[in-house]
């Protein structure tokens, strides 16, 4: 079980992470898909900055197994919002964002169900 809880947490907070990363660079991508959801570009910090956090929180969880827990939950909170967003500028091109969400998924489950908070 240690060996799936691992795995799937360092996985999410790296790629997660380096979504942040794209975000506070101020990458293309980032930014085209700001445009196309209609968000303003002066969000694109913000959003790298929790996306970093939920990244940075995933490997503190390590140490303190409810950190690890609640960001798990917040990235999963964000990328709901992201599915919202996408929903309303009638954008129906989910991949990336199922992969994102799903990584979140994925670690908000292997925390709750390591920790035995279940």
């Amino acid at each position: 079980m240690f060996a799936a809880y691992l795995v799937i947490t360092l996985l999410a907070s790296a790629i997660i992470g380096l979504a942040a990363v794209a975000n506070l660079i101020g990458h293309d991508y980032p930014k085209r898909q700001a445009d196309l959801m209609r968000l303003p570009r002066s969000w694109m910090l913000p959003l790298g900055l929790l996306l970093g956090a939920g990244a940075v929180g995933l490997l503190a969880g390590f140490a303190v197994p409810v950190l690890g827990t609640l960001a798990a939950a917040g990235l999963v909170l964000y990328f709901l919002g992201a599915f919202a967003a996408h929903l309303r500028a009638r954008d129906h091109h989910f991949g990336p964002w199922a992969v994102f969400s799903s990584l979140a998924v994925a670690a908000l489950v292997m925390n709750v169900a390591y920790h035995g908070l279940w």
